[in-house]
């Protein structure tokens, strides 16, 4: 994957497919809960993004999650538009699998969202989640505005202090604002639903996410 046996790195703009104008079709209705997968989305829900590795999985754990109200597959962080994912998995768009998690605050606070990412995967891996290696496997949280971003540096503060206290290293997660997110071809949405023996590369370290707690 990615870079064919060498060590993963971010390309350079002239490295990157130039992409397409179009977006991808993606179907009108969610496979699971029949919610809308594209905006606009109903007053007073909230939008974060997600990149944990391999993003079937990922999808899955939100979409069960109560209080959330729709998901969808993407691609974000990259420099081509409207990428593919021959493209993306190709190592040179720049670009990390991500999960569009649109949720209910007054139902699921983004502080139990955050949890459910921290503990879901392995922070600490750089370009890689487990046997899956590439710049597309970056653990990534792209928030909406100052107060998530705030929220998800809070909580990754003290997440890291938590996997030092059980003997893990640094937590590499970028977390920036959320940049254009890409919607994946339409196979890609609730994979897992439509393939219930498909892969699943989510596992995470063990160690528990004291989100909300004093950051030590």
């Amino acid at each position: 994957m990615g870079f064919r046996g060498e060590t993963p790195r971010m390309p350079a703009p002239d490295e990157a497919p130039p992409g397409r104008d179009a977006p991808m079709e993606v179907p009108g209705a969610h496979f699971v809960n029949g919610a809308s997968l594209r905006p606009p989305f109903p007053d007073g829900l909230r939008q974060v993004v997600f990149g944990m590795g391999c993003f079937w999985g990922a999808e899955r754990q939100f979409w069960q999650t109560s209080g959330v109200y729709t998901t969808a597959v993407g691609y974000a962080g990259g420099l081509t538009p409207h990428p593919t994912y021959r493209e993306v998995c190709g190592g040179m768009t720049g670009h990390t699998e991500v999960v569009l998690v649109v949720h209910d605050p007054a139902r699921v606070t983004l502080d139990a969202l955050l949890r459910q990412f921290w503990e879901g995967h392995d922070p600490t891996q750089g370009m890689r989640q487990g046997n899956d290696v590439g710049t597309q496997y970056r653990s990534v949280i792209y928030g909406d505005g100052a107060q998530q971003l705030a929220a998800a540096r809070e909580s990754r503060d003290a997440y890291q202090h938590a996997l030092e206290t059980e003997g893990h290293g640094a937590i590499t997660t970028e977390i920036e604002e959320a940049p254009t997110f890409y919607y994946a071809e339409e196979y890609h949405q609730q994979y897992l639903a439509k393939n219930p023996n498909g892969y699943c590369g989510i596992g995470g370290t063990g160690v528990s996410c004291p989100v909300g707690l004093t950051v030590p």
